[in-house]
């Protein structure tokens, strides 16, 4: 441990510990100056501050160095405590949310007027170039209404296009898109549509050739025994997935965002990631390190 301390009278340390810091990440500033990534931001790393802080720092950092960062957010807690201070009563239909026309009117304002404006208010704050966009901008997110097991569940959609366009010209001009998941209907249809941030960020990496897709989680990645972070599995081929679903590593709410990767895999995007947000800059140990962090899918 006492290596790792830096001894503030002993200045040649410091400095000697930072170079080679430096050094070591240099080959991966190359590596990924220019390149996109998009990076699905929920759970802890959005509700704590300290987290928020470091995961803001992390994104300007990237954008600085010349990395395309397109940053995709939910927010569910968020909507809870909103629909709950309006006396709004949740309705779940087979373990989802069923939307109604007044909630998706909450679930947008929160989702678009309050959060994205929040995340690109804190990347400016920390010297970022930052833009909030919605699905509905420019057609960028078009959706169909979606039923579970034959049940309605209101106005929650799935992806069914990708447009683009405005996230690339903004990532052109160095500006670092930030995407809130509220959909517009396929032509014909007006209603706006709720829109699981997750399959969101993977769809939308595969629009965008993206060279990596990270999604920040409240979990350190799949784990071989959920109740031993140490069992972490750094990296699981796709052919091993189904096995491991068969035998319960993969299960619960893990299942679906191995789907995400798998959708973005599918779609040619060369490395996904779930990575534990509640690691402090978790995004910069990802990117500039040999040792990684979280489970990766390949």
């Amino acid at each position: 441990m006492e290596d790792n301390i830096v001894n503030e009278s002993d200045p040649r340390l410091d400095n000697a510990h930072w170079a080679d810091v430096l050094v070591q990440a240099l080959p991966y500033f190359r590596h990924w100056c220019g390149k996109t990534i998009v990076v699905k931001y929920g759970g802890n790393a959005m509700l704590n501050e300290e987290l928020k802080a470091d995961v803001m720092e992390d994104i300007v950092l990237l954008n600085t160095i010349g990395i395309h960062v397109v940053l995709v957010h939910g927010g569910g807690p968020e909507i809870n405590h909103m629909l709950e201070r309006v006396g709004k009563e949740s309705k779940f239909v087979n373990g989802l949310r069923y939307t109604d026309g007044e909630t998706m009117e909450i679930v947008q304002m929160v989702l678009t007027g309050k959060l994205n404006k929040d995340i690109v208010g804190m990347l400016l704050q920390n010297g970022g170039r930052a833009v909030g966009l919605s699905g509905v901008d420019s057609g960028l997110l078009r959706a169909k209404r979606i039923q579970k097991d034959g049940a309605d569940l209101g106005f929650v959609g799935e992806v069914t296009e990708v447009h683009p366009e405005i996230i690339q010209s903004l990532l052109q001009q160095g500006f670092i898109p930030v995407v809130s998941t509220v959909a517009l209907g396929e032509d014909g249809d007006t209603n706006r549509y709720n829109i699981n941030a997750d399959t969101a960020a993977a769809k939308i990496a595969v629009a965008l050739g993206a060279e990596k897709f990270v999604q920040l989680t409240n979990v350190p990645g799949v784990l071989q025994d959920v109740n031993d972070p140490s069992s972490l599995i750094p990296r699981i081929q796709v052919s091993e997935i189904d096995s491991f679903i068969k035998n319960g590593t993969i299960a619960g709410g893990m299942i679906p965002k191995i789907e995400c990767c798998l959708l973005a895999r599918n779609g040619g995007v060369p490395r996904t990631h779930i990575i534990d947000g509640r690691v402090p800059h978790s995004l910069l140990i990802e990117m500039f390190s040999d040792r990684g962090i979280g489970t990766m899918i390949y």
